[in-house]
């Protein structure tokens, strides 16, 4: 037992020794300089916009047409200079102009109305700037309300009415814009995405 006081000097001397190192360590200015977080790396760039282009989603509005008319009220305009203004615009790919509008009237004047709202769209767009060759048209006529057009007793709707008078707008992006079919979709409709792309195809290429 005459060699225990010599062994916890030892020991002690030991321990003394590596915590000495742990605190220069902890107080060296050059440990940690310069690290970096391996979920931001240094090169990550986006767009103007911050967004980066690869995942800038499509840009979907739309503007109303209430009054029953094909101008655009103050609102509409205002809408229409933030799409201008978006990052989606700056993308440079297709715009897409999908004019709806109410009951009243023939299917030809329906769709002729449909067709004029989506124009004054376009028009606006060329105004400010938008080629016009990325811009399509197809208008729909009363074929898709988004409100029914009669009351239960045979009245006129005048609110669906004029919630049914619209352009839906869109502007593609380089992810594109085509819509998938859910599975429920595929199991009960499997031909009902194809039926739409036939559908809208033979709208476009109507006269105007």
């Amino acid at each position: 037992m005459r060699y225990a006081p010599t062994y916890f000097a030892l020991i002690t001397a030991a321990l003394l020794a590596g915590c000495s190192q742990s605190e220069e360590a902890d107080n060296d200015p050059a440990q940690g300089e310069g690290s970096r977080s391996i979920f931001q790396p240094d090169n990550a760039q986006s767009n103007s916009a911050g967004v980066p282009a690869s995942v800038l989603r499509p840009l979907e509005t739309t503007i109303s047409f209430a009054d029953g008319t094909s101008d655009l009220t103050e609102a509409a305009r205002a809408e229409l200079a933030t799409v201008v203004d978006s990052p989606q615009m700056d993308a440079g790919g297709a715009i897409i102009l999908r004019g709806h509008t109410d009951a009243q009237g023939s299917d030809a004047e329906t769709l002729q109305s449909s067709r004029e709202k989506a124009e004054a769209v376009r028009d606006f767009l060329i105004e400010n700037g938008v080629a016009q060759e990325r811009i399509a048209i197809i208008p729909f006529g009363e074929q898709n309300p988004l409100a029914p057009n009669a009351l239960p007793d045979g009245s006129p709707n005048e609110e669906g009415r004029a919630t049914n008078r619209r352009v839906e707008l869109t502007v593609e992006t380089a992810r594109g814009t085509e819509r998938q079919q859910t599975l429920v979709e595929t199991l009960t409709r499997p031909d009902a995405a194809s039926t739409q792309g036939a559908a809208e195809a033979q709208t476009q290429d109507q006269p105007q």
